[in-house]
């Protein structure tokens, strides 16, 4: 290892010009004499004071002079230029025995002023050329100066710096890994596949939502492929000056063919591989010209150069048709949201090193959070690792890893919010009423807990215990949309009146009927088709508006159809809280007295055949 002693600091530049700038100002106000300057008299008045015999001492700098009187007062004036003071004054009638009454110096500064007259011309000069000279040699030097637009601002990760994950690290995307894990061999193992006529992928793009862990392979190939590996961020390449952008991604390949075999990694690689021709700066847009720039470039590797480029994107999309064709991107890894026992490896590799009770099941854990991401998993176990820490525990436990869960999914606990009876009532009600529908219908995922203590923007909650699904039918749909209407059921049944607490229920209930009638043609009255088609944002990437392709008399059946779906399913929840009504005010008994009940709680109190059955219930933490 090369251990050189540490340099010096070095001066900031900003420094140097401040201290250059306030030198400069401190002579010119000197040598010029604005500071206290005396006041100025003609030589008319000199003579009529050396005459007087007022005058002490008269100091001659050039054709400026200094008088001093013999009261110390201080006075300057100008004699003729080419002529001596004393000679100016013989000439003007002053007699010499008086000139020989006061001190005379005849110091002749003239060369020194014009010297530093001189200097402090041409300092700015100086300054700017010095200036100028150190940006160029910046330039020439390295990427990060402020003259360094056009350089690649890649990474490449070495020896020292690679990164320890592996591909035993990730988990939950088995046949994603195993697809970049061949890129590996391809590089290690080249011969091997070029003896049979394989052709080396010169691209490989990773598509999956947010947090799925395409990064994380990334990182994994880095750690195992022994190659050089330049990593940057698509946004990188873009810069306010028209050409950079194509200046850089041809300084970053460039770079990987002299370090070839080697990887090139841009993440997000859709900030400059959209599509051609959409939005605003036509041809001349500095993006397009970055994306014709590494279209060129992936395009022009020969299968001698190993360098392979990988790229990660959540909105395949708004790519480039040209970018995704074969030649340039020769596969397309999908990196999805991981099933249950993807979850649950997931959750063994993230708590390596955390004390997780023997109490906490990963697989339940795995079963209740269906959707999440592998980020979302991680930031599950930080959260219970913090409850621990916060309740001054050891280990994690089974209520951190539930505390957690509720955090991640509904928000913090807002302990301050000061609920009153009635409100709390009305809170148990709908809860109780969403969990007795659900528990009476066969297209639902079990409740796993019920509370009434106020999350996020929510008063209560039921969570139930999802499942995963790849398809959904209409009975499903159907019963969801009663789920959604229960707890509105309760309310107008029990209390004769309805609250703004379903509000967030009628529009999930809605948007399911839409889909319903609109997408998926689940109606007898609009036939085998969708209507509407979705628009998307050519810069932001979001549904931006929808297309009516149907007529006003299609969209009034659409609009009678999600009306009759959810009527329907709102009917059918109130008749299932008017034969539970008994089993719902146990509930609801149960709820006001210990806020949370988990699931064994609530299979009992539905499981109680007596009307007055109602036992005393704890504050019982639901199990994971």
């Amino acid at each position: 290892m090369d251990e050189r002693p540490n340099p010096r600091p070095s001066i900031p530049a900003w420094a140097w010009i401040l201290a250059i700038l306030a030198i400069i100002l401190a002579l010119q106000l000197f040598f010029s004499r604005r500071i206290n300057s005396p006041e100025e008299i003609p030589l008319s008045e000199v003579v009529a004071y050396i005459e007087n015999e007022q005058v002490e001492k008269v100091e001659v700098s050039g054709d400026a002079l200094a008088i001093t009187l013999e009261d110390g007062t201080e006075l300057s004036s100008t004699k003729e230029p080419g002529i001596g003071f004393m000679e100016t004054m013989t000439a003007m009638g002053v007699e010499s025995e008086l000139l020989n009454s006061f001190t005379f110096d005849p110091n002749d500064n003239s060369g020194w002023n014009t010297f530093f007259s001189i200097a402090i011309s041409l300092a700015p000069v100086l300054l700017l050329i010095w200036i100028f000279s150190r940006g160029f040699r910046q330039m020439q030097g390295g990427g990060n100066s402020i003259f360094g637009f056009g350089r690649s601002r890649a990474r490449n990760i070495n020896e020292g710096d690679r990164p320890t994950v592996t591909f035993d690290d990730v988990a939950g995307v088995e046949e994603a890994k195993e697809e970049v894990h061949e890129v590996v061999q391809f590089l290690r193992e080249p011969e091997k596949f070029v003896q049979v006529g394989a052709r080396i992928p010169k691209g490989v793009l990773m598509v999956g939502p947010p947090g799925t862990g395409k990064t994380l392979l990334a990182r994994a190939i880095a750690g195992e492929a022994g190659v050089p590996f330049f990593h940057i961020s698509g946004s990188e390449f873009v810069e306010m000056f028209v050409g950079v952008g194509a200046s850089r991604v041809r300084d970053l390949f460039n770079k990987a063919k002299e370090h070839a075999p080697s990887i090139v990694f841009v993440d997000e690689i859709d900030a400059v591989g959209r599509q051609r021709g959409a939005g605003l700066g036509g041809g001349h847009d500095e993006r397009e010209q970055t994306l014709n720039q590494i279209l060129v470039e992936m395009d022009g590797f020969s299968n001698e150069t190993n360098v392979i480029v990988i790229a990660a994107t959540n909105r395949p999309d708004v790519l480039d048709p040209a970018l995704l064709r074969p030649g340039r991107f020769d596969r397309k890894v999908i990196v999805d949201l991981p099933d249950i026992k993807g979850r649950e490896e997931i959750l063994r590799i993230h708590a390596r090193g955390k004390p997780i009770g023997s109490q906490v099941s990963f697989e339940d854990v795995a079963r209740l959070t269906a959707g999440f991401s592998g980020a979302d998993l991680e930031n599950l176990i930080n959260e219970a690792a913090i409850f621990a820490a916060r309740r001054n525990k050891t280990t994690i436990g089974r209520s951190e890893m539930q505390e957690a869960f509720d955090r991640v999914v509904m928000g913090p606990e807002r302990k301050s919010r000061v609920i009153g009876e009635e409100d709390k009532e009305i809170f148990a009600y709908h809860e109780a009423g969403h969990a007795v529908v659900s528990h009476n219908l066969v297209h639902t995922d079990p409740v796993q807990k019920i509370t009434i203590i106020p999350r996020g923007g929510a008063g209560g909650y039921v969570m139930s215990l999802p499942e995963d699904r790849a398809t959904r039918h209409t009975d499903h749909f159907e019963d969801q949309i009663a789920f959604a209407l229960g707890g509105r059921a309760a309310e107008e049944i029990f209390f004769g009146r309805v609250t703004t607490g379903a509000a967030s229920d009628l529009k999930q209930a809605t948007r399911i009927a839409r889909s319903m009638v609109t997408k998926y043609g689940m109606s007898d009255a609009l036939g085998l088709r969708t209507y509407g088609e979705d628009h998307n944002n050519v810069f932001l990437g979001r549904e931006l508006a929808t297309n009516r392709d149907y007529s006003e008399e299609a969209a009034k059946l659409i609009d009678r159809e999600v009306r009759s779906i959810l009527d329907r399913n709102y009917e059918r929840a109130k008749d299932i809280v008017l034969h539970n009504r008994d089993k719902l005010v146990r509930l609801v008994e149960g709820l006001m007295k210990a806020e949370t009940l988990d699931r064994d709680e609530f299979e009992r109190l539905m499981n109680e055949e007596s009307s007055d059955a109602t036992a005393p219930v704890g504050a019982l933490m639901p199990e994971v």
